[in-house]
């Protein structure tokens, strides 16, 4: 894999360039340092309607299926994302589409028209969005339990936002939000894969036009808890979805990466602590999953499992087992090589993708001072030791970091009193 390349265009927006001599594709994600976070109470769910309303019609591509018919005439991929603390646009493509998708996804960015008509229509299709979130919890029940984590703050709040804001934004809306938040000053464009130098040409010319922007940062995260959080989401479901988790580092931390690899161990794979615990010994769950999320400012680790609703109290006990025993008993050679070694292999296998190695760099773009690049990150994680792993674990499973996000018909006095280590 070549070293990546980064460029400051005339507009001191930078262009990050990866090249892959090997592969017959390339992937432009152009990504904006702006999300929901960065929205109050009353525009909350604007930075997912906006993401929605760039592929409605430009100047010259009028209509949406104007645009979306040149899109697929690439004959590749593309869509678009929006989190807490970035929105993304990405086409991926044969190396040769990529000149051209190279322009239809800057005419997207700099030219759309945000219809009126069409901001109406397109507000009933994110309603059923969010239905459809809200009727699935299995994945619906990580926005309950940043919801619990963070509280009513925009770190708290849902992505998507609430049906009542939904209906009430306005065109104007949405061209003062993109004059603020989309420009050079927000922007990082990504290209990986096969690049030659005709598309970096060109890509520089055509996203040099993004002019500057006002940009308003986001609220900064505070952390303050006390005791152990319980919110529960009372829905009749046949079975209750849990996310039971502690509070961890930012991107930037020291021990970000050691909560990353303590994760992959308590439940990131089928051999892991809590995958072989909760469903193979006891049969209690179909899946479950430990992960560490970090954001610029917070960051949590947390394990999801869907449970029947008469066993959500031995569940928890469980994982709180097996996150206390963590913190006590040194993990075994044997064991810390296996996670690293499964960190390894999937690395290497996304990376064979261009659309992987694109937000790879993004997230590193958007999270971290400095971009880290695979195989360091990979270096990084092979020095970690099972002492340093019990230290953070002994730093981050306490009480007063403890959250459990449930969704069911468990009530809230059948859980409160085992909610501790």
């Amino acid at each position: 894999m070549n070293k990546y390349k980064i460029k400051t265009l005339s507009n001191q927006a930078p262009l990050i360039t990866v090249p892959l001599k090997s592969s017959t594709t390339a992937t432009v994600l152009v990504i904006f340092k702006t999300g929901s976070k960065y929205e109050n109470r009353e525009n909350n769910g604007l930075s997912h309607f906006v993401e929605h309303m760039f592929f409605k019609g430009t100047k010259r591509y009028p209509n949406t299926l104007a645009l979306s018919s040149a899109l697929d005439s690439l004959g590749g991929e593309y869509n678009a994302f929006t989190s807490k603390e970035y929105t993304g646009y990405w086409i991926k493509v044969a190396s040769s589409k990529l000149t051209v998708a190279l322009g239809i996804i800057n005419d997207m960015l700099l030219n759309s028209k945000f219809d009126s008509q069409e901001i109406e229509r397109e507000k009933g299709v994110i309603i059923e969005e969010l239905n459809m979130y809200e009727d699935n919890p299995l994945m619906h029940i990580e926005d309950v339990f940043e919801t619990c984590l963070y509280g009513d703050s925009p770190a708290g709040w849902d992505t998507i936002g609430t049906k009542k804001n939904i209906r009430s934004f306005r065109r104007e809306d949405f061209i003062n939000y993109v004059k603020t938040q989309y420009g050079a000053r927000s922007m990082f464009l990504i290209i990986t894969g096969k690049i030659n130098q005709t598309a970096e040409n060109r890509a520089s010319l055509l996203f040099s036009k993004f002019p500057d922007n006002l940009w308003q940062n986001k609220l900064a995260v505070r952390e303050k808890q006390f005791k152990p959080q319980l919110k529960i989401v009372h829905k009749k479901t046949d079975q209750t979805n849990l996310s039971l988790g502690v509070r961890t580092y930012s991107a930037n931390h020291a021990q970000a990466l050691k909560v990353k690899l303590l994760s992959v161990i308590l439940g990131g794979s089928m051999s892991s602590r809590l995958f072989i615990n909760l469903r193979e010994r006891h049969g209690l769950a179909y899946y479950v999953r430990t992960s560490s999320e970090v954001y610029t400012d917070s960051g949590y680790l947390t394990t999801q499992a869907g449970v029947p609703a008469a066993k959500v109290k031995e569940a928890v006990k469980i994982i709180l087992t097996e996150y206390k025993k963590i913190t006590q008993t040194l993990i075994s050679d044997s064991e810390l090589r296996r996670a690293k070694d499964l960190l390894q292999g999937r690395s290497l296998l996304q990376m064979e993708a261009t659309d992987n190695l694109a937000i790879w760099y993004a997230h590193q773009a958007i999270f971290h001072q400095h971009l880290l690049s695979p195989q360091e990150f990979l270096r990084r994680i092979k020095k970690i030791t099972a002492v340093e792993l019990r230290n953070t674990a002994k730093k981050i499973f306490v009480n007063k970091g403890l959250n459990l996000a449930i969704i069911g018909q468990t009530s809230e006095q059948q859980i409160k009193n085992i909610l501790k280590f």
